[in-house]
């Protein structure tokens, strides 16, 4: 009988080129954390320049949202007929465009439009991603590999940030677009370096060439060729991929991670979208206001650390339970406001703990509930339909400042988000995973 790649992959431990791999998707998951929050950082010089109020101000901030789920939801399906690699490589090169769409917009329909087609990109990006550190991680360290690759969407808004915080004091806000285009095309060369096709997607696709691709990977981590690939499974239906998440065995997991993604998230991004023009609003300039959203991003970076930490000793869901409980505490603490830039920052990196720990946390749920067929396309789903309806939360915090309410009720309302989802996550308790999806 011959030798199952993904058995030698699952058991065996990690190799150097691996961790590789899961770098590599770390970095990729930087680069989306800083394009979707380089709007935030630019808001209060677009806001100046072009006279916009806070209501317009939330839909221009929404927009790249309403692209990502688009982009999740067919992009993610695309990952799992295509591969993992090249919707990468196209994603990056949709981002580029969008970047530098955005840095050339010479009004705000136009601005929101390029938004659009930048999240289109990394909706496509993260449910890619996502799936390959899935499948170059070994059983043992799956979890480890996607929170970590999770990780990066802090990472890249601290540096980013603290990069846009400089631009911002040399140059207007295009600048910060600029430099996002410039980091996505440097990406490319890297991915086509670090980043082969996973195993576990060639299996399941078998192209002419799978068993040679195959071998030249399991070479790359140290492991022995086969010499044929073994019987592939039995296909027992011919829907699409995106159908069969609500089968019987894998709509129960559907649900309740869309449900849990899309209440948390509007959490999230309420607090990331908007750090930097309550700050300014509150007196401080705009360098300072992208430095209060950058230890927002330093918390949510040890959030996803200490997560990461902690899964190897204590069950994942209870872990991100945990998580969405203390999110929504430290958003409504958030929402008192402080008097002085420390005690804003301070509290803004509680903030960021907590909901990034949530955030990887259900991107690792997702990455072990379900198989390899349709993992992009439930990581693309979950997250499609989630960024989707999230995009509801910057407009809406928008409107409700426009209306008149102060900084603490909207907090208060925008963080039961989080809640719904610890709920939506109680419902999972019980449930286990299919034995491939598992590793």
């Amino acid at each position: 009988m011959a030798t199952d790649p993904r058995a030698v992959i699952d058991r065996e431990p990690m190799s150097r080129f691996q961790w590789g791999v899961v770098a590599t998707m770390v970095g990729l998951n930087a680069l989306d954390g800083f394009d979707v929050l380089s709007i935030s950082f630019a808001s209060p010089g677009i806001a100046a320049d072009w006279g916009i109020n806070r209501a317009a101000l939330g839909i221009v901030l929404s927009m790249e949202l309403v692209g990502m789920a688009i982009g999740s939801l067919f992009l993610g399906g695309i990952a799992d007929r295509i591969g993992r690699r090249a919707t990468i490589l196209s994603c990056l090169g949709i981002m580029t465009v969008g970047m530098l769409g955005a840095a050339s917009a010479g009004g705000i329909y136009t601005l929101m439009i390029w938004r659009v087609l930048t999240g289109l990109g990394i909706g496509g990006m993260l449910a890619a991603t996502n799936a390959a550190v899935a499948e170059a991680a070994n059983a043992r360290h799956r979890s480890l590999a996607v929170v970590l690759m999770a990780a990066g969407y802090p990472v890249g808004t601290i540096i980013g940030g603290s990069i846009s915080a400089v631009l911002l004091s040399m140059y207007d806000w295009r600048a910060v677009f600029v430099f996002g285009a410039v980091c996505s095309v440097l990406f490319i060369p890297l991915v086509l370096w670090r980043a082969p096709e996973s195993v576990a997607f060639l299996m399941h696709k078998r192209p002419p060439d799978a068993l040679e691709r195959i071998n030249a990977n399991l070479a790359r981590m140290g492991h022995p060729p086969i010499d044929a690939l073994p019987e592939a499974e039995v296909v027992t239906t011919r829907k699409a991929p995106l159908v069969n998440l609500f089968s019987p065995a894998l709509m129960r997991p559907t649900i309740l991670l869309t449900l849990a993604y899309l209440a948390h998230i509007m959490t999230f991004y309420f607090i990331l979208k908007w750090i930097p023009k309550i700050v300014v609003d509150m007196g401080f300039p705009p360098p300072e206001a992208a430095g209060v959203l950058v230890w927002a991003s330093i918390g949510g970076a040890t959030g996803s650390l200490i997560l990461g930490l902690l899964t190897g000793k204590i069950r994942l869901l209870a872990l991100t339970i945990v998580a969405m409980l203390l999110s929504t505490a430290l958003v409504i603490l958030f929402g008192r406001g402080q008097s002085d830039l420390a005690g804003l920052s301070m509290v803004a990196a509680a903030a960021g703990f907590a909901t990034n720990a949530g955030v990887v946390g259900l991107y690792a749920l997702i990455a072990q509930s379900f198989p390899t067929g349709v993992r992009a396309t439930a990581t693309g789903f979950v997250i499609g339909v989630g960024r989707g309806g999230s995009a509801l939360a910057p407009a809406l915090a928008g409107f409700l400042f426009a209306a008149g309410y102060g900084l603490q009720t909207v907090a208060i309302l925008m963080g039961l988000g989080s809640i719904v989802a610890a709920v939506a996550l109680f419902g999972m308790r019980r449930w286990s995973a299919p034995v491939e999806a598992r590793g």
